[in-house]
């Protein structure tokens, strides 16, 4: 297509984006902040899709996945593979409903108002948005225990000052406000920068594992020291998958946040293809090859990094700080994208006229300290068995419905101007479509018998013996709630007098 055609196209675009916003500024549902993207917005490249998952996926957590799965009874290459496969999997339903934010130019807010209905959609976004307010709190933790590990090397006395690990995590907190404060702008420009650095820091820490480990050999027949547990293997794969899926199955629903400032289809698939799976395999990789390292160079396993860097670098100031730089960036290009963009614009989505997306990365950042981030963190069991299967559990009941309503029932059609209508097409019952909510609480009401097992167990470990069979179902989480949830929404579109409505809407909505 010749660049005049390209440059018509564009100037097409802007002037019905135009009249969109005209139509709807006014109502309720409206702030330029859930506005559509225009087209001088859409500047994200194939490259900066791939450097916000590096960004997000190259994180202390990451680095830890392995951990629990090895602590349970999987050896190394079964955690790896389960691992990896379940970022393969949350990679189809991430490709699916991103395909939406580009289309449109809407946030996830936006875009589940055509599946729950304008008021039905802040139960979907406000869901996804606490969970991610528990991993805002999750990661500033992880990065305050990074900057108390740097001042105790740097200051002996440090490690004396009363509450010292709670002064390193409220000042981590406040420069992520800061950073909050700068938009979502400011958050693609920071994981560009950033993406190289932390793969340079990963890959250097890799040869060290394999250097001072005695050789890549030696390293792996040590890494058989790091399996604690004695549960059999398929015991502990479903829960496991369901847990590695739910690492990013909060991703999936509102991925529609970051693509719509993609430039093209092909520049968010590829970078979401390349960036997603590989990072969060290669990284968890690092992990586990430089842990079976410090078996060998330590006599312990030390699976935490900052632990780690300490030991290495405790006596060489100015390596210990560069490596303590490279973990506080890791974490903040991990909190800023996946924990406050998100959450930023589902709480402005509950009042748009008055909550904006900075005031909505405010309140993420007080409920992210008000969830106890420290209680969830130190416990390996409560972490992956409870809150990332449990949480998983929901949110992957609401994707199905997203997809199942874009993908097959609208067949990828929206009226871009109803969405922001109070009364309008997407209004259904009060601003609630009963269905999509039905469809959810089917999807997930079987697995609650076993989420309330898994969280009574000592220390919230999760996994438990000799569960009925109601309890069982717990054990395939997101697995179970996304496919019954997704069958329940279609059957009830598929009623009469409903298939015809969403014909006729078919027909009225243009490509």
């Amino acid at each position: 297509m010749a660049q005049e055609e390209f440059r018509d196209m564009a100037v097409s675009d802007e002037a019905r984006l135009a009249r969109i916003k005209a139509e709807v500024m006014s109502s309720s549902l409206y702030n330029e902040d859930l506005a559509p993207t225009e087209p001088a917005e859409r500047t994200w490249t194939t490259y900066n899709i791939a450097a916000l998952w590096i960004g997000m996926a190259i994180v202390i957590t990451t680095y830890t996945l392995a951990s629990g799965l090895m602590a349970a009874g999987m050896n190394w290459w079964q955690a790896l593979l389960t691992i990896s496969l379940g970022n393969i999997i949350v990679l189809v339903p991430m490709l699916l409903n991103a395909h939406a934010g580009t289309k449109y130019g809407v946030p996830f807010p936006v875009f589940v108002r055509a599946s729950f209905g304008v008021r039905g959609a802040n139960f979907a976004a406000i869901a996804r948005a606490l969970v991610a307010c528990g991993w805002f709190g999750i990661q500033t933790w992880i990065g305050g225990l990074a900057l108390d590990a740097l001042l105790t090397v740097a200051w002996g006395g440090w490690a004396n000052v009363s509450g010292h690990q709670f002064i390193t995590f409220f000042i981590f907190w406040a420069v992520q406000l800061v950073i909050i404060l700068t938009g979502v702008e400011g958050v693609k420009i920071f994981e560009s920068y950033s993406a190289p650095l932390l793969i340079g820091g990963s890959v250097a820490l890799l040869i060290w594992g394999f250097y001072a480990g005695g050789g890549v050999g030696n390293v792996f027949s040590t890494s058989a020291q790091l399996q604690q547990g004695q549960a059999p293997f398929w015991s502990l794969f479903w829960p496991s998958l369901a847990a590695n899926v739910g690492y990013w199955i909060t991703l999936s629903l509102n991925i529609p946040d970051f693509t719509r400032y993609a430039k093209s289809q092909r520049s968010q698939v590829i970078g979401q293809a390349f960036g997603l799976p590989l990072t969060m395999t290669a990284f968890s990789f690092i992990g586990i090859a430089v842990t079976a390292a410090t078996v060998v160079v330590f006599g312990e396993a030390i699976w935490d990094p900052v632990v780690l860097i300490t030991r290495i670098a405790g006596e060489l100031p100015a390596v210990l700080i560069l490596a303590m730089v490279i973990i506080v960036i890791a974490q903040i290009s991990t909190n800023m994208a996946a924990n406050v963009v998100s959450p930023s614009f589902d709480f402005s989505n509950l009042a748009p006229k008055y909550i904006s997306f900075r005031t909505g990365g405010v309140i993420t950042a007080i409920l992210g300290v008000v969830s106890f981030p420290w209680v969830l963190f130190d416990n390996v069991g409560a972490y992956i068995f409870t809150w990332l299967v449990g949480y998983g559990s929901l949110l992957g009941a609401i994707g199905a419905v997203m997809i199942v309503d874009y993908w097959i029932v609208r067949r990828r059609r929206l009226d871009l101007a109803e969405l922001y209508k109070i009364d309008g097409r997407y209004a259904y019952s009060g601003g609630w479509n009963w269905r999509a909510i039905v469809a959810v609480f089917v999807g997930v009401i079987p697995v609650v018998p076993g989420f309330l097992r898994a969280a009574a167990t000592p220390n919230f470990g999760g996994v438990f013996e000799t569960p009925t069979f109601v309890e069982s179902l717990y054990n395939y989480g997101l697995f179970f709630t996304f496919f019954v949830a997704g069958i329940t929404y279609l059957l009830l579109s598929l009623i009469p007098g409903r298939a015809s409505e969403m014909a006729e809407e078919r027909e009225a909505v243009p490509e």
